[in-house]
């Protein structure tokens, strides 16, 4: 087994090596004076298990170094390839919503297939049909298995759960019923990407302490939108978990001037921004764990929480 990294993860894929007591495997990237690039395998792969680490959030070279280097590797003889993607990106694209529009996830999806993956280990898919995009085994990993602990850690009485949309409601209500909290529901009206009309709130949350739930945090108006929502209707804190901490824009700044006392995040993807109110916890043991369990032919369930 051998552990290689893309240049945007190489942050969480050192953390992950650590934890497998190994060290993080040599590679290179040829960069031309065009903007090209060609990654490099520096050692030997043949007849290894191979992971590649790499989230593939824009820009679109993630992605395509991602598929380089499954190309390198299958090229270079390597066993089976596994690419461990933490943030899978184009995600929000696994529909057609409106007329003549891609299914970016599809495509997303095919393209790693067509580059020879034998496996991928992601994490918090936008939606978790995507799992189907792909013909090869994926192994779909859960927030939950860090960010529950930290929640009953909290001792957080009058506990309720919300997802900040109702895209969110199945995830809000895994946590609500391992919590054994109340949950509430925030009802969105959008009529263009990341811009949000209206929002109502559907539940009881005064005088509660509550905990927004979602996958990931990209502009942070639907986030904080919702917060200030739940401030108006006397919530007595209100704190948020989102797996991919994305933050674009001015979204820190968003999140610095909202009524959320603290916005807990992974390391999936480097955080473009330091804030007091923004907390990381690393998910590298968990891909470690399953990292290993899949080397080994071993059971991943333990890795997940509910």
């Amino acid at each position: 087994m051998k552990v290689f990294s893309c240049r945007s993860s190489r942050h969480l894929a050192q953390k992950i090596a650590d934890h497998l007591g190994i060290s993080l495997g040599q590679s290179s990237v040829t960069e031309f004076s065009d903007g090209e690039f060609q990654p490099c395998f520096d050692e030997s792969v043949r007849g290894n298990m191979v992971f590649i680490v790499q989230s593939t959030n824009p820009p679109a070279d993630n992605l395509f170094e991602l598929l380089l280097m499954i190309d390198a590797a299958k090229r270079a003889s390597a066993y089976k390839v596994i690419a461990v993607i933490p943030y899978f990106g184009f995600a929000r694209q696994d529909r057609k919503d409106r007329p003549r529009v891609s299914i970016g996830s599809k495509l997303a999806a095919d393209l790693l297939g067509t580059a020879g993956v034998d496996r991928v280990i992601t994490m918090d898919l936008h939606a978790d049909q995507i799992q189907g995009f792909f013909n090869v085994p994926v192994d779909h990993l859960f927030g939950s298995a860090i960010f529950a602990p930290y929640i009953e850690n909290l001792h957080l009485d009058n506990l309720t759960v919300s997802a900040p949309d109702m895209g969110g409601s199945k995830r809000a209500n895994a946590y609500s019923r391992h919590l054994h909290s109340e949950m509430v529901l925030c009802y969105k009206l959008r009529k263009k990407p990341n811009v949000v009309e209206e929002m109502s709130i559907i539940g009881e949350v005064e005088g509660k302490n509550v905990v927004i739930i979602d996958d990931m945090v990209d502009t942070a108006r639907t986030l904080v939108l919702a917060a200030q929502k739940m401030e108006e209707k006397k919530a007595r804190s209100i704190r948020a978990f989102a797996t991919h901490p994305v933050l674009s824009g001015n979204a820190v700044e968003r999140i610095n001037d909202s009524p959320i006392s603290e916005l807990v995040v992974t390391d999936s993807v480097p955080l473009p921004r330091q804030s007091d109110k923004i907390k990381v916890l690393s998910i590298a043991e968990i891909f470690a764990r399953t990292i290993q369990a899949v080397n080994l032919n071993q059971s991943i369930s333990t890795s997940f929480v509910f």
